[in-house]
């Protein structure tokens, strides 16, 4: 399996949230995919529980996966969450094959795989507790997300509820969270604002605020 750096374009350590520094970790090696139209993932039809049991359910590969792409990913859920693994999975898939995505900005291609395929990437959504494990030695407090390795691991509580700035768009917000943790894999690192009113940059670390930008959930817009 090929895991994903950190830096820009070549080799580099660390894990990379979307709320903390990167703290060193083990070395990766960058990778990069393409097209389609948005899914919304409905509602949870429960709540979010703080704590799960570190398992999940993988979705289904789809059918056609292009076996050239550069970076395979899973999508899994953990169990016990209120969403099914194929919904979530149709939103991830979706963000990553639009052409604003990363395949606009850096040429990439995906192609989500099954549990049994060899991949690069695991985009897990996980419960604060679980999320907090396999994020350390990153100190996301139940709240954030992050990428870590070969795994972008995304929290269930924002996944459900957003953030202020996103209020009444839950599904720009995920779309937000799957290119920055996913950038962070293909070597993004954290940018800022440039300027106020502007389009906040993808990985500008919006959960925490748009300091003075516009929200803005994909790669090519700034």
């Amino acid at each position: 399996m090929t895991v994903l750096g950190v830096g820009a374009h070549q080799p580099s350590p660390g894990p990379a949230d979307v709320g903390d520094p990167p703290t060193p970790g083990p070395p990766g090696a960058q990778r990069i995919l393409g097209g389609a139209v948005l899914d919304r993932l409905p509602p949870p039809r429960r709540p979010v529980a703080t704590r799960g049991p570190g398992t999940f359910a993988v979705a289904p590969a789809p059918p056609g996966a292009d076996p050239g792409a550069a970076v395979r990913f899973t999508v899994e859920v953990e169990h016990g969450l209120p969403f099914r693994p194929a919904e979530a999975a149709r939103v991830v898939e979706a963000t990553l094959a639009d052409d604003r995505g990363w395949t606009g900005r850096l040429g990439t291609t995906f192609a989500r795989v099954g549990a049994d395929a060899e991949r690069d990437l695991r985009v897990l959504l996980t419960t604060p507790a679980t999320t907090d494990g396999l994020c350390a030695p990153l100190e996301t407090r139940g709240r954030v997300s992050c990428r870590n390795g070969d795994l972008v691991v995304l929290n269930a509580v924002r996944w459900a509820e957003g953030i202020p700035d996103y209020a009444g768009a839950v599904a720009d917000y995920r779309r937000y969270v799957v290119n920055h943790e996913v950038g962070h894999a293909l070597g993004q690192a954290h940018v800022e604002c440039p300027e106020p009113g502007a389009p906040a940059p993808v990985m500008q670390q919006q959960t925490y605020g748009l300091d003075g930008c516009r929200r803005n959930v994909w790669p090519t817009v700034a």
